[in-house]
């Protein structure tokens, strides 16, 4: 094989866009949303340490979205499984449009409220984890099961390249327009959004739904804790995200460490940068089946890069290891949906949904505290570098005790092959757009849908 067929063979999969209008619109969605998202993103903890002059009171944020977080993301989950999901898209939509608006109010005063902003943060949260579930369990329905590795892939593309956009122009509105721009540009994201979600055909759920309850919650918590593939998914990401995200430190990196305040939106990007590169050159993940292991790979490298971004001597050197952190935080990212969303039943995904939500989620926010405490009683530089090996040698004590789930491989797992089997059974495909010409089939076994 050639280099360039080698290239080639790399590219992302674009299988699930042509194929699919519904993807399109969740795509197309999911990259506003995550633009607007991340302007506010920069411009909330920029505000709050230009108020306080507190690491502290910057990772404190994470505190009062905790409680929201996991009480409505195990509840919206549940709602998932229940009421239409493309309806609770669009309201959770509009509820955030509106939280944000009052966040844009407050930035625009002489003297803005910190305590009103950590209430609008909770509340946005509160949204946020009603929404989020439904997000990730629709996303299954607009694609082919052998399509699901492309389409998690397409998704983080979407994501990252809001991601990478929205800090750059979150740092260039607080430094030349005014922080509260960030907000509106956020509000009229979110709005867009919203009219794409609206846009998609209804996906009634194809069995019978489960109100939400407690018991109904405690049942998709058991199904999550006793298959130890998904266990292991869950506790990666929040070993390496609770150990070593160095996201809250950013302002004090630019502003006390670096001195270069203008550059605050570099950092922000910088992961961002590698996880789109890492994204645009993942053709080669359809072709993994030992998710597991590229799980437990690309978390432990996450966490060795972080560690370098803490002992760099100039902040390019810092976006460097930053961008080689978002590249190994993204793989792991796709393979972790890809277990979930090829694994899971329909019944049970929203609920799932929700669990997997806190374990992506909860990991952040107790790990923005604690790198702002470390960094208060340490120092910025030690929180990080630590926090960057402490990840390293939790992630491979975690795939030493779940050696199931080093050893999953997609192939062969029951769970795949159940699902596999029962969506072949029921001839599920996306809706397409106008009928298709039939399409000679060549000779070999087709895939499953």
């Amino acid at each position: 094989m050639t280099w360039r067929e080698r290239l080639r063979a790399m590219r992302i999969d674009l299988t699930p866009l042509q194929d699919s209008r519904d993807f399109r619109l969740l795509f197309s969605a999911g990259t506003v949303f995550y633009l607007g998202g991340m302007v506010s993103y920069v411009a909330i903890p920029f505000l709050i340490y230009r108020l306080t002059d507190s690491n502290f009171a910057v990772g404190a944020v994470a505190l009062v979205e905790l409680v929201p977080l996991v009480v409505f993301g195990l509840y919206g989950g549940a709602l998932a499984d229940h009421v239409d999901r493309r309806r609770l898209l669009i309201g959770t939509g509009v509820a955030q449009a509106v939280l944000t608006a009052v966040l844009a109010v407050n930035a625009m005063q002489d003297r803005p409220s910190v305590a009103l902003i950590f209430v609008v943060a909770a509340f946005l949260q509160s949204a946020s984890a009603l929404q989020r579930p439904s997000r990730e369990a629709v996303m299954p329905r607009t694609v082919r099961h052998d399509q699901i590795t492309a389409g998690n892939a397409l998704t983080s593309l979407g994501m990252q390249a809001g991601v990478l956009v929205g800090p750059a122009i979150g740092g260039v509105l607080i430094a030349y327009v005014g922080l509260s721009w960030c907000f509106v540009i956020d509000v009229c994201a979110l709005v867009v959004a919203t009219v794409l979600y609206a846009a998609m055909r209804p996906y009634p759920h194809t069995e019978e739904t489960t109100p939400p309850s407690l018991q109904g919650i405690a049942e998709g918590m058991r199904y999550a804790v006793g298959r130890r593939d998904l266990l292991g998914t869950y506790l990666v990401d929040i070993a390496a995200m609770l150990l070593a995200i160095p996201v809250v430190l950013f302002p004090a990196l630019v502003e006390d460490i670096f001195e270069r305040p203008e550059l605050l939106g570099m950092l922000y990007s910088a992961e961002t940068v590698g996880a789109v590169l890492a994204t645009a050159l993942s053709g080669w993940t359809s072709r993994v089946h030992h998710h597991g292991r590229a799980i437990v790979t690309a978390a432990a490298v996450y966490g060795g890069f972080i560690a370098l971004a803490g002992i760099a001597p100039n902040i390019w050197l810092c976006a460097v290891a930053l961008a080689g952190a978002g590249a190994s935080d993204m793989v792991s990212a796709v393979f972790r949906g890809t277990v979930w969303n090829q694994t899971i039943p329909e019944h049970l995904r929203g609920r799932l949904a929700g669990i997997e939500m806190l374990s992506y989620s909860l990991g952040p926010l107790g790990g923005q505290v604690r790198a702002g405490l470390v960094a208060d009683l340490w120092s910025v530089r030690g929180s990080i570098t630590s926090g960057g090996l402490a990840c390293v040698g939790g992630v491979l004590l975690t795939a030493a005790w779940l050696r199931d789930f080093w050893s999953y491989d997609a192939r062969t797992d029951p769970y795949a092959v159940a699902e596999r089997e029962l969506r072949a059974a029921r001839g599920e495909r996306p809706q397409p757009e106008r009928p298709q010409p039939e399409r000679p089939q060549p000779e070999r076994p087709q895939p499953e849908v």
